[in-house]
């Protein structure tokens, strides 16, 4: 006898941030996120970015919801994520806003263009963010420069 399982709603995606930091104060659970960015310069290719915060805010979530972090280049999104992981988000209540943080260690850019930060509630697309990686020559040492 088939079951009648009926499938919850994904949660919604207030916003996505990513950023330099995130520190949740221990008392109040107040969040501060430092550094928004969107744009990485870098002097060449392949690039290591070691250390980025994904920041999310969703509502409308029941009970544990696993939310996924993919980071894909947009020229080549057929080949996969440079950068794929999961972190949970607890719902007390659909009201609830939940704060989610993902940190991204040592990640990779293989060449400039613009990539996305993809956030998923299980296999269901919340929406996304753009990176776009930038190639800043370094400019020649000028005399009085201090090295």
């Amino acid at each position: 006898m088939a079951e009648n399982v009926r499938e919850l709603p994904p949660p919604v995606l207030l916003s996505a941030l990513v950023c330099d930091m995130v520190i949740v104060d221990q008392m109040t659970s107040k969040v501060t996120v430092v550094g928004i960015f969107d744009l990485i310069s870098a002097p060449d290719y392949p690039a290591r970015h070691d250390s980025l915060y994904v920041f999310c805010q969703l509502t409308n979530g029941r009970g544990r919801v696993v939310v996924r972090i993919r980071i894909v280049d947009l020229d080549k999104e057929d080949e996969g994520p440079i950068h794929e992981g999961t972190v949970v988000g607890e719902f007390v209540d659909v009201r609830q806003v939940a704060n989610v943080v993902y940190r991204v260690g040592g990640l990779t850019f293989p060449h400039p263009g613009e990539y996305r930060v993809q956030v998923f509630a299980g296999t269901e697309f919340l929406g996304e963010r753009r990176i776009l990686c930038k190639l800043v020559p370094l400019s020649p040492a000028k005399p009085g420069d201090i090295q």
